[in-house]
């Protein structure tokens, strides 16, 4: 990593900044101060020209909207008509470069979606669309179509229905307004690939969409952290390290990536993960407490008054809200595999683990499935939901310190190879 650079100020501007990892990947390639600042359209003028910042990002919707205050943009920025790393330089000018079709391209070739003699559609026309547009041109495909909000009607997408390469670059499905999707892939039956600059959550509804029928699908994170290091460049007339993004890129989806708990009621998966969040020093959420707090009521006495399938729907908003958190430790409530609607939220951001302890070992207390039911009849109807579910399974030792352990290290060996697996 670069060092020496503490005096420099920067940042990153946008519109909304809640969902960004901006600042985590900064501070794992230099040691400048970096923040978030979020402006309104009618500041962006004022704080371009306030010198506020050193050298800083810009994300929607203001790649396009700061050009006309910069003093110089770059070549490929022009070509783009998009800046997203603005720099004060020394000479009092004002400086604009485009990073994006270094990160798009980044993310391109790690995920090794052959572009070339394809079609692609590009969904929106924004910034990030120039350049995924840009990238795809000289990655040799044979038409690029573009598809804005105003194309995107049956109408519009029918003479694109053979395109073979989709790929996001609007907001849609971003965070919070998770498992939205900007369109059907039932119209798009020649499609072999997605790509979506989304990198928050980890994967899209749209990236989901296209797991579920064997379509190869590729989140935005790898692009993000490509196109920071190219602007850890342009911030500090310095070089990035040799495989700097590949390492950068691996810290932060460990460090994004929810790890979830799945297994028997009375498994241990609420004690261990309390021991595995502390260890991470994450935060750890119970959703049979998170149940509580949302709907006023324990999942045992909801079971017991409203009936199981009432219940059911009630976790399923539980499990909405959880999973469209990131870095979380969350257990979940032992009969959450029953309905598969809940799957895609738990996997949109974790790696999901399936916590297995000898039944006889298993309490029953205040649990009122396991009391009125054979323990063995409800392993029996549930193991294969638990096993479809889980990335990951683990044992339970009988020690819940050393269960953590077994299981830290297991997340960590699966989140590392997802990565260099790309």
């Amino acid at each position: 990593m670069k060092h020496g650079y503490s005096s420099l100020r920067c940042g990153l501007i946008g519109e909304h900044l809640g969902h960004s990892f901006s600042v985590m990947i900064h501070e794992l390639l230099g040691d400048y101060s970096f923040v978030l600042r979020e402006l309104a359209p009618s500041e962006l003028e004022a704080f371009v020209k306030s010198d506020e910042l050193d050298a800083y990002c810009v994300t929607i919707p203001y790649k396009k909207a700061v050009m006309p205050f910069l003093d110089v943009i770059s070549p490929e920025a022009q070509a783009i008509g998009a800046v997203n790393v603005v720099v004060n330089g020394k000479d009092g000018k004002r400086y604009g470069y485009n990073t994006d079709y270094f990160g798009f391209d980044y993310m391109v070739s790690r995920s090794g979606v052959s572009v070339e003699g394809k079609k692609a559609v590009v969904l929106g026309n924004g910034g990030a669309s120039a350049t995924a547009c840009a990238l795809l041109r000289n990655k040799g495909a044979k038409e690029v179509a573009i598809i804005d909000k105003d194309d995107n009607t049956p109408e519009g997408i029918a003479p694109h229905r053979d395109a073979e390469i989709i790929v996001n670059a609007t907001p849609v499905g971003m965070y919070p307004r998770n498992m939205v999707s900007p369109i059907s892939l039932d119209d798009f039956p020649s499609c072999q690939a997605v790509l979506d600059i989304v990198y928050n959550p980890a994967r899209t509804a749209l990236m989901l969409d296209a797991e579920s029928r064997g379509i190869a699908a590729v989140g935005g994170l790898s692009m993000l952290v490509a196109q920071a290091a190219k602007g850890f460049e342009y911030f500090t007339g310095d070089t990035r390290e040799e495989g700097i993004i590949g390492s950068v890129l691996a810290k932060i989806t460990a460090r994004s990536s929810n790890l979830i708990l799945v297994g028997m009621p009375g498994c241990g998966k609420s004690s261990v993960g309390a021991i595995i969040a502390e260890s991470l020093g994450r935060e750890f959420l119970d959703a049979d407490d998170e149940f509580t707090k949302m709907h006023s009521i324990t999942p045992a006495d909801a079971i017991r008054t409203l009936g199981e399938e009432k219940f059911r729907e009630m976790e399923n908003e539980t499990v909405a809200s959880l999973g469209k958190l990131s870095g979380k430790v969350i257990a979940t409530g032992g009969g959450v595999v029953t309905k598969e609607r809940n799957y895609p939220l738990l996997h949109q951001n974790g790696v999901i683990v399936f916590l297995e302890r000898d039944i006889a070992l298993l309490p029953t207390n205040d649990r009122p499935l396991s009391q009125g039911n054979s323990l063995e009849k409800l392993y029996a109807s549930r193991i294969d939901a638990y096993r479809r579910f889980a990335d990951l399974t683990v044992e339970s030792t009988g020690i819940k310190e050393k269960t953590a352990e077994l299981m830290i290290s297991a997340f960590l060996e699966f989140v590392n190879k997802e990565v260099s697996d790309l």
